[in-house]
């Protein structure tokens, strides 16, 4: 459908709005290549599903062109875009059995009798339900009924499936295994997937590509780990994993790393997104990278702290500190021997190293 330099699903200038005022998606440009799994993620509101609403045909851009391949979509029908769809409410047909409802997409594409029956048992198989094509949909479980839907939007072997929120109905240890399943699915058939979700752990576990949504713009668009490692700005930094703000001053900066006034402390920290000597930063720093009592010299940031709260978490202790004029500074400790010895109250020393520590926006 596409040819090597073409990309093949391409957001060029797209806009849309409702009422003519309000962008709710602004000036969009996305590239995703064939066999990607890319995630849009974002709060309530983003834009994130209203672009796939628009790839899906169900919405028309107001402005700009959506490509699939080397064909424009915008004036195509949603049932002639070859495209398989998995939604949340699983939107399955409930007086058809499970075969009846993974045959019906093929029916419409006028497919042979003995094709049909073929494509709908290799489907069942995908999703592991062989023996349950003669249930009807509300025989299923939860979990059962969302991979009929995954294997309803399969079964013609489209080249690009689109999933919005379609785990969101399930409980937490069935959507963790369903996770897995559509991301070894994926990986073995080798489809495209654009999938919407605002559960960034589950936007974590099954990109290739994570699209950020925020105020209708995408906010970064990278691989999960670069997102999580190396947040462009500080709503990325928050919206992705646990994150302490520290909000301060940038004192020094020679364009690489910077040193940020933060409550009378001098923080050393990577220059990232800020507007320079003078200015308001954001200083961006993951829980799981702030050493509790380190060495004297071992590291360039350390400062005394109170220990204020502490959760039990199993594998970690969840401490609650104030240092740096913050009274909300979150240090995860990790349950090994030794944890037994911190206390509510007591005085601590916290530290980090500058390449953890980044300078983003005010």
């Amino acid at each position: 459908m596409a040819d090597n330099k073409t990309p093949f699903v391409q957001f060029s200038e797209v806009q849309k709005t409702y009422d003519g005022e309000i962008l709710v998606v602004k000036d969009l440009n996305l590239d995703i290549e064939a066999g990607e799994f890319v995630t849009m993620l974002g709060p309530s509101g983003s834009g994130k599903t209203t672009c796939l609403m628009m790839l899906a045909g169900f919405e028309t851009p107001t402005e700009g062109r959506i490509m699939l391949g080397n064909r424009e979509l915008n004036n195509v029908p949603p049932h002639k875009r070859g495209i398989g769809m998995v939604f949340q409410n699983y939107a399955l047909f409930p007086h058809m059995t499970v075969a009846e409802n993974l045959a019906f997409p093929l029916e419409v594409r006028k497919l042979s009798k003995s094709e049909i029956e073929g494509k709908v048992q290799r489907a069942l198989d995908m999703v592991e339900l062989t023996s349950f094509g003669g249930r009807r949909p509300g025989q299923l479980s939860g979990g059962q009924q969302q991979r009929v839907a995954l294997a309803r939007a399969l079964v013609f072997e489209p080249d690009l499936v689109l999933m919005d929120e379609p785990l969101g109905a399930l409980d937490k240890n069935l959507r963790e295994q369903m996770q897995y399943e559509i991301k070894h699915i994926h990986e073995k058939l080798g489809m495209t997937v654009v999938y919407v979700t605002h559960d960034q752990s589950e936007a974590l576990t099954m990109s290739d590509r994570i699209a950020v949504f925020n105020d209708g713009r995408i906010q970064q668009l990278a691989p999960p780990a670069d997102l999580y490692e190396r947040p462009e700005n500080a709503f990325v930094a928050q919206f992705i994993g646990e994150n302490n703000r520290l909000l301060g001053t940038v004192e020094e900066d020679d364009g690489r790393n910077c040193a940020v006034r933060v409550d009378g402390r001098m923080i050393r920290a990577v220059s990232v997104n800020h507007a320079g000597r003078g200015s308001p930063t954001t200083l961006s720093l993951r829980p799981e990278r702030v050493t509790l009592n380190p060495e004297d010299g071992s590291l360039p940031n350390i400062f005394d702290a109170k220990v204020e709260e502490l959760i039990y978490l199993g594998d970690h202790i969840r401490a609650r500190v104030s240092t740096c004029g913050d009274d909300e500074f979150i240090v995860k400790v990790p349950n090994a021997h030794g944890h037994q010895t911190l206390a509510e109250g007591a005085e601590v020393r916290v530290g980090w190293a500058m390449e953890d520590c980044r300078a983003l926006d005010a």
